[in-house]
């Protein structure tokens, strides 16, 4: 695949997770355009599977979606962090739970347009209870089991509507790995 060139780069912002700047590129075509970039560092979002056939979902508010979304425990990458260390660390931060199996289901690129966050998927199997350790920032009001059936359905009506959470799910469905996904 070819790739673009950064000719030059305006930065407009550096946060303590995102860069944001406009950037001159040479496309693949020859064509110079200015983008706007967002730089990531990357994250990490879990399915846990319960040895009785149950997802954990937890009820989080996001500012940005402006309330509350049910989702599979997921939080960015720390400096150096290899994305199954930090699945660990978030399952245990989010939901309180460790796995004794992480099981790569790859990654998402769910913004390309304007990002180059890279999400990777883990289904977590062998859960045991763990101290729940929000970061500050982080309101979880209910971490929740809910059958995989129930789960599929939401799915599928639309009502689960975090992206890393359903393709997670999907990709978990996929491999066979969910107990208790037929109808």
């Amino acid at each position: 695949m070819s790739r673009g060139v950064v000719l030059s780069r305006r930065p407009i912002h550096k946060g303590r997770v995102l860069d944001i700047a406009v950037e001159r590129v040479r496309l693949p075509s020859g064509v110079e355009t200015d983008l706007e970039m967002i730089r990531h560092p990357g994250a990490a979002a879990i399915v846990p599977l319960t040895a009785s056939g149950e997802i954990l979902l937890v009820h989080q508010f996001r500012h940005a979606a402006d309330g509350m979304l049910w989702e599979v425990p997921a939080g960015t990458l720390g400096p150096g962090e290899a994305p199954v260390a930090c699945a660990h660390r978030e399952l245990e931060e989010e939901a309180g739970m460790r796995a004794d199996e992480m099981i790569e289901l790859g990654a998402i690129l769910p913004a390309p347009g304007y990002t180059d966050e890279r999400i990777h998927l883990f289904l977590a199997r062998g859960l045991t209870p763990a101290k729940q350790n929000l970061d500050a920032d982080e309101v979880i009001t209910d971490v929740r089991a809910v059958p995989v059936a129930e789960v599929l359905r939401q799915v599928a009506a639309a009502e689960l509507i975090d992206a890393k959470s359903v393709v997670a799910i999907c990709r978990a469905q996929a491999r066979g790995l969910l107990a208790g996904d037929a109808g």
